[in-house]
């Protein structure tokens, strides 16, 4: 039986995306024939039928649907392969692609991007967002190579490194009731206004590991995306937020703003570089790796304004 080439997935693919033989033709740079010649070559090959046609559209049967699985999973590995090998003849390392799990991590990247860049010069960095909340997948499917992320999942594929310990707290506004307060109970937020990232709240940390075991519910709960929105609106008083404490003492000078802990023992974290377990001995992912844990862009901090 001869064996499935490249050209037959791609064509597959086109096909699937498109629809039909001219656009998918056009697509590939190749004539009609020509592409009907090869998949009917590999129909007869296989002794089954790869799609049918619905009036002037084509439908993939169940094989060609399976195949298009296929193509989907291993085109983008291999055009990913091809780019790098490009790079590599061209005298570059590639370009390193990092999915973030992590709204306020973006303010770490960038410290840790800076010394990285000088180290490795010929290794681009490229920061993927779309990815925000269904990383896993990305990275297992090559679309990004390294994650990062608060929330690891085993998987027997992936390793997950740690590179900081950091404490999650309140977010108050210089002026606000609780601003002298040592730690926070899960009941004082009930007549609050919580402002999060756009995230499901089993995976807020404030929500799933404060207020929820609480059995609480804040007054009020708003989502805003940008950082530094949700920390003008908390300096404003339009409400409070839970965030790193890290973060929020870069900028409590510039927003009036303060950390409070949650509860009498804090709720503490880790942030974890995700990679594919192949990619282990990767010199640059290894360094980016060594580089994120020795930074000292980021440090525990005492809850000394508390």
């Amino acid at each position: 039986m001869a064996a499935i080439e490249r050209t037959h997935l791609e064509i597959i693919r086109a096909i699937n995306q498109l629809g039909s033989l001219t656009a998918a033709a056009e697509s590939l740079f190749l004539t009609q024939p020509a592409l009907s010649h090869s998949i009917h070559k590999l129909e007869d090959t296989l002794g089954l039928k790869i799609w049918t046609r619905e009036g002037r559209s084509l439908r993939l049967t169940q094989a060609g649907e399976y195949l298009a699985a296929v193509a989907n999973r291993l085109l983008p590995q291999l055009e990913r392969a091809e780019l790098q090998l490009q790079q590599f003849a061209q005298g570059e390392r590639g370009t390193m692609r990092i999915g973030m799990e992590c709204h306020p991590c973006y303010q770490w990247l960038l410290k840790i991007a800076a010394p990285f860049l000088e180290a490795w010069p010929r290794v681009d960095l490229d920061v993927i967002q779309k990815f925000q909340f269904g990383g896993i997948e990305a990275l297992i499917g090559h679309d990004i190579d390294v994650l990062v992320t608060p929330d690891p999942l085993k998987k027997p594929e992936l390793i997950f490194e740690p590179v900081f310990d950091y404490e999650q707290v309140l977010v108050v506004g210089s002026d606000h009731p609780y601003r002298k307060a040592k730690f926070i109970r899960p009941e004082q937020l009930s007549d609050q206004i919580l402002i999060t990232y756009p995230v499901s709240t089993d995976r807020l940390d404030i929500f799933n590991r404060f207020l929820t075991p609480a059995g609480v519910i804040p007054k009020k709960h708003k989502l805003i995306e940008t950082t530094d929105i949700m920390l003008q609106m908390v300096a404003s008083g339009r409400g409070v937020a839970a965030l790193p404490r890290w973060l929020v003492q870069e900028q409590q000078d510039r927003f009036q703003i303060l950390p409070i802990r949650l509860g009498e023992k804090g709720i503490d974290k880790q942030i974890f570089l995700g990679l594919r377990k192949k990619d282990l001995e990767v010199d640059y992912l290894k360094a980016f790796i060594e580089i994120a844990r020795s930074s000292k862009a980021i440090k525990k901090v005492k809850p000394e304004t508390c």
